[in-house]
């Protein structure tokens, strides 16, 4: 059913880098209107919200935002060891909800987000934003176009060396707010892997140590393999502490054709010599300010008007999610872990 309505409300949650992002898109969308920010600190809500060029409220608490009617969506850019108790009261004041990503730091928290926004009805998507990237949408419909056919193997990467020099590094680095490698950021890689290959089957995961004297409370590179219920088999790579440029390798070998991130070697190219290069915008930036978020908010508040499912909601989030704490746990205990997790 598609809702009535000539704009929305957006209240913004966490003065962070990302919710610079955020504010951008809301204000480049035609529907949504941003009416204010919280922030554990308001000198930091008031001064994102002039380095976006705006006024708007600045709410003392989080209750008090969401106990404004003016209110119809809220974004989450806090840490994600407070996304639960945020989503869940937000999921419960009938709010729509944009959470970034790790949605939580533990299985049982994802659970019960998911609850919520079920039983509240609302609308969600989570900022697993590398779907919008223009690679991956070229690539989804390759694969629609049976460009590769059936898929036999699939592996991503996630190469960014966060490091001091870097704004996520303060919290990524610690157990409570960065909890691993895949939750603190390779969980876009996970991600990539069920966007394009399905839902996964089995895990059996490594971790490593990675710079002397590192500040990490765990150990930052992590590599696993996978099964997939189609049949195919895999693997994704989390390195937090590495010497190298950004990477994020997203390689597709089907019965067909091969996907090598923007090179194709396909059946559908008869006397195809070697791969053929598209020239497109790659996912090979950690930097939040080349990430989709425009795209993302787009295509969630046009949901939200035709009352469809977003691509990337709670619910679909969370099974990404179980397939990173499924790799924890086989790391954890050193065997092979199937999915789906007990609850």
């Amino acid at each position: 059913m598609s809702i009535t309505k000539e704009r929305f409300g957006v209240g913004i949650v966490g003065a962070g880098w990302v919710s610079g992002e955020h504010i951008k898109a809301y204000i480049s969308n035609p529907y949504t209107d941003v009416i204010g920010i919280y922030s554990r600190t308001a000198q930091k809500a008031q001064e994102k919200l002039a380095e976006c060029g705006i006024s708007g409220k600045i709410y003392s608490s989080y209750d008090e935002m969401l106990q404004d009617p003016a209110i119809d969506i809220i974004s989450i850019c806090t840490p994600p060891d407070v996304h639960c108790e945020q989503v869940v009261k937000g999921a419960e004041a009938g709010k729509h909800l944009v959470v970034e990503k790790p949605l939580a730091m533990t299985y049982e928290d994802v659970l019960k987000m998911k609850n919520a926004v079920e039983k509240a009805g609302v609308s969600t998507v989570v900022s697993f934003v590398l779907r919008w990237n223009p690679m991956f949408v070229t690539t989804k419909k390759l694969l629609e176009d049976d460009t590769v056919g059936k898929i036999m193997y699939m592996e991503t990467d996630y190469w960014h060396w966060i490091g001091p020099h870097y704004v996520q590094y303060r919290w990524s680095k610690t157990k409570q707010s960065g909890g691993d490698s895949l939750l603190s950021a390779g969980c876009h890689a996970v991600d990539a892997l069920r966007w394009f290959c399905g839902e996964v089957t089995e895990v059996f995961g490594y971790s490593a140590p990675g710079f002397d004297g590192s500040d990490y409370e765990f150990d930052p590179n992590v590599v696993a393999v996978l099964k997939f219920q189609n049949g195919a088999i895999g693997k994704v790579s989390s390195l937090l502490e590495c010497k190298t440029p950004y990477i994020f390798n997203l390689h597709i070998v089907g019965q067909k054709g091969t996907v090598l991130n923007n090179k194709v070697y396909s059946h559908k190219f008869p006397g195809q010599k070697g791969y053929f290069e598209y020239p497109v915008i790659l996912p090979d930036s950690g930097d939040v300010t080349h990430h989709p978020f425009a795209e993302e908010i787009n295509h969630f508040v046009d949901c939200i008007l035709k009352g469809e499912q977003p691509i990337a909601n709670l619910s679909d989030a969370a099974k990404t999610m179980e397939v990173c704490f499924a790799i924890a746990k086989s790391i954890e205990t050193g065997k092979p872990v199937r999915l789906p997790l007990e609850g």
